[in-house]
């Protein structure tokens, strides 16, 4: 496969993904930054890299002046290694995003699971206590969502049964959410 085939195959599938679902997560973002909650991101793998990238995205890429304006509170739930191995090691490695959400999360917080096969028991445990705790649950997901495609209250999927291009689609997906909240955010702000 040459460069431009696979750079087609990549954006072929992340035109397929409906505007609505997308328009629905920069929607909960300003909601949450409105009402002051936090996000929180989480993953495995490519996925975990993706959350810490999109949380800092989030955070950082909505500093604004003056200093006085309320930022957006976001934080990958994948990048706290000590408490990740304490937990893995004492309860299970299946709990490490539950029991974190369990010290953090308040109601009305939002949580961003992304999952390339939807499956992942870890994703899935921490998206149900969520949904039972009242937290607002975004998927973000692909090949044929899983379990947590109907789990989630807002789902962005990518029907592609490939892992690489998946977790392509949702680094562009990503940066794409972070630069229009941002853009929302300045312009609720009043500045352009």
């Amino acid at each position: 496969m040459k460069l431009s085939d696979y750079i087609e195959h990549v954006t072929g599938h992340a035109r397929s993904i409906p505007e609505a679902n997308v328009e629905e997560v920069v929607d909960a973002l300003l909601n949450v930054y409105e009402s002051g909650k936090t996000v929180f991101v989480i993953g495995n793998g490519g996925s975990a890299a993706n959350a810490s990238h999109f949380a800092q995205d989030l955070a950082k890429g909505t500093l604004r002046d003056p200093a006085q304006v309320r930022r957006l509170r976001a934080l990958s739930l994948t990048d706290n290694s000590s408490f990740m191995t304490a937990l893995a090691n004492d309860e299970g490695y299946e709990h490490i995003f539950v029991q974190q959400l369990k010290t953090f999360a308040r109601p009305g917080d939002l949580l961003i699971a992304i999952s390339g096969s939807g499956n992942s028991a870890n994703v899935l445990r921490a998206v149900e206590w969520a949904r039972t705790n009242d937290l607002l649950t975004v998927a973000f997901t692909g090949f044929d969502g899983g379990r947590l495609h109907s789990l989630a209250d807002i789902n962005v999927h990518t029907e592609l049964p490939d892992m690489c291009a998946t977790e392509a689609i949702h680094s562009i997906l990503f940066h794409f959410v972070a630069e229009e909240v941002k853009r929302r955010m300045a312009e609720r702000d009043g500045k352009r």
